[in-house]
């Protein structure tokens, strides 16, 4: 099929069933004014909420309302995605949105107010028996409160938010928009011009020269904007640095780690952790070495092909009953979810005109969850179609167990459930696969996941880590203090096995995430837990199995840590990590016996 088929060309049972969240348009047009409506109704509530009756009372409203717009905003959005340069959608969706913020700014005073409240008043509606379906949240009300200022210095914080925004819009619009890199010859020794998005291609190239040439090209661009690139940087440390000392955090990594109440000690384990199997990395950059067929490893030699492509065909039929097969140790109940999904138009499989592209999983509390794909019949596919239904079934068994206000779990658990579901596939395709050939590919693909998901991105949290304790004490944050910092650590990670070229030192100068500080260490950590579950499951059976599921129902009924330590997996310990790196090293285990 080399056209993109329109919309109407893909049959039925390839597209999501929409009807199932509302029957037609006049059904979305009548919520959305009931929901109008409703929305009057909140503001009779303000200064009463020191009575636990009208704070319940509130407390409904809110969740019925918050309902009605997330069922609204999901439609809209999903009908908007499935094409959108349909104007009718495209108008839905603004709608939705306008309502969406509308209602937060209706909402907004609630949290405030029951802050206000003394703390034997709070303490007594916690323990109210009438607000027992709140108690989690008027919790963690109380927990947030030590962090709250006074009515008059958080409206002055409010009003800094947008300046706060500027390290970050700065560095976006310099890197997206102003930056222009050379032209680098490719594999046919045509010039092409160097962008963000061929840089990967280029690294990926069999030819090193091409490699070599796009990797210098595109730190010498860096390189002559250094000062800049380190003052925005750091603008946004002294940001995070402010806020943290304004709202009376220890430092900023704590204030990064308190919504979702991660103990400090989290993201230093990983840290430790690392560090103790850094060896491994190191054994596996000597293989790569070795695969390479190379005198000396570089950096720009980090992502070339280890092994030749291994086409696999596969098509969406074929990858559903091959997922299926590799999920069978997850029991019965999980797998008869996952058969419905697939026979009950929960998926958008296809690619058509006009489709956003990209994958996810979606939803509304209520309704089944829905899946968008552009499926293509390869081995990537595959793994993006047990991907997304991990995310798929995570919601389905949270929202099935738990109230509206308590379904929803944290960024910090969302990649468990779908990054197991990859580790299962990849269990499943290692074990039936008898070509050597095909398992190299396999293993190649199974062990970059672990150096660029958990090295690096532990590798990158140590960094931000670094500079922000370096600011917090008072010292700079040069072009020179960055990149210095940031050689050391590849040096550290990468080992002596390999030869650290100098241009690394300016990576830190186009990692966008490093503007989102701490959040990177999400990866390394969800990777971990994800690799500890499989681990768990695939040698112990049935009861791990039960502490699995436990999990995917607990949504989040309360805080992250907790959630995963009942299910078997204490993040807080560097155990998790242990058992990711096990895995990783029977990884590599197998590919030295292949390689001799």
């Amino acid at each position: 099929m080399n056209h993109v088929p329109k919309r109407s060309e893909i049959a039925p049972e390839y597209r999501w069933k929409l009807e199932d969240l509302f029957a037609d348009q006049s059904a979305w047009d009548k919520e959305y004014a009931q929901a109008k409506e409703q929305m009057k109704g909140v503001e009779a509530f303000q200064g009463k909420l020191g009575d636990p009756a009208q704070l319940k009372a509130c407390f409904q409203l809110e969740d019925d309302l918050s309902l009605k717009i997330e069922r609204l905003y999901v439609y809209a959005n999903m009908k908007h995605h499935e094409d959108t340069a349909e104007p009718v959608f495209q108008a839905l969706s603004e709608k939705s949105k306008k309502l969406s913020v509308e209602t937060g700014e209706a909402l907004s005073f609630i949290t405030p107010e029951v802050l206000s409240l003394s703390d034997e008043a709070l303490s007594a509606m916690i323990e109210n028996l009438d607000l027992a379906k709140y108690k989690q949240t008027l919790e963690e009300m109380r927990r947030q409160k030590a962090h709250v200022l006074s009515k008059s210095e958080e409206a002055l914080l409010a009003q800094v938010g947008n300046i706060s925004q500027a390290p970050s819009t700065i560095f976006s619009m310099l890197n997206n928009a102003d930056l222009k890199f050379p032209k680098v010859k490719d594999e046919n020794g045509e010039e092409v011009e160097l962008t963000q998005g061929r840089y990967i291609q280029f690294l990926e190239s069999k030819n090193r020269e091409v490699r070599e040439a796009a990797f210098k090209a595109m730190y010498d661009t860096y390189g002559k904007l250094k000062n800049t690139i380190a003052t925005t940087l750091s603008a946004n440390v002294t940001k995070n640095i402010f806020y943290s000392r304004a709202r009376k955090y220890p430092s900023a990594l704590e204030m990064s780690l308190y919504g979702d109440n991660i103990p400090k000690e989290v993201y230093t384990n990983l840290i430790g952790a690392i560090h103790k199997h850094l060896p491994l990395m190191h054994r596996y950059m000597e293989l790569r070495k070795k695969l390479l067929k190379v005198d000396e490893l570089h950096m720009y030699d980090l992502f070339a092909p280890l092994v030749d492509e291994f086409k696999m065909d596969i098509t969406y039929e074929q990858a559903k009953e091959t997922v299926k097969a590799s999920l069978k140790p997850l029991g019965e109940d999980y797998l008869s979810v996952l058969q419905d999904g697939f026979d009950n138009s929960w998926i958008d499989v296809y690619e058509n005109e006009g489709k956003r592209n990209g994958a996810y999983s979606w939803g509304a509390y209520g309704t089944h969850p829905y899946v968008l794909l552009n499926h293509k019949d390869n081995l990537n596919s595959m793994f993006t179609l047990t991907h997304e239904m991990g995310h798929a079934l995570h919601s389905y068994y949270s929202d099935g167990n738990q109230d509206y206000r308590d379904a929803q779990y944290t960024i910090f658990l969302a990649e468990v459930a779908s990054t197991l579901n990859e580790a299962l596939l990849m269990d499943y395709m290692l074990k039936k696969s008898t070509d050597p050939k095909e398992k190299m590919y396999l293993l190649t693909y199974y062990a970059d996941q672990f150096r660029t998901t958990v090295f690096r991105q532990t590798m990158f949290a140590e960094f931000e880590k670094l500079i922000h304790e370096r600011a917090e004490e008072g010292e700079s944050l040069t072009p020179q203090d960055l990149s210095k910092i940031y050689y050391d650590l590849n040096k550290l990670y990468y080992g002596d096995g390999m030869v650290i070229d100098k241009d690394i030192e300016m990576e830190w100068a186009r990692i966008p995430h490093f503007y989102t500080s701490f959040y990177v260490f999400k990866y390394a950590t969800g990777f971990s837990a994800a690799t500890s579950f499989s681990k768990q499951i695939l040698e112990e059976g049935a009861p791990a199995v039960e502490r699995y599921l436990g999990f995917l129902k607990s949504g989040g009924s309360d805080y992250s840590i907790n959630i995963l330590k009942k299910a078997g997996v204490d993040m807080s310990s560097p155990e998790p990590i242990e058992e990711a790196m096990s895995v990783f090293e029977s990884l590599i285990e197998q590919m030295e016996q292949l390689t001799k």
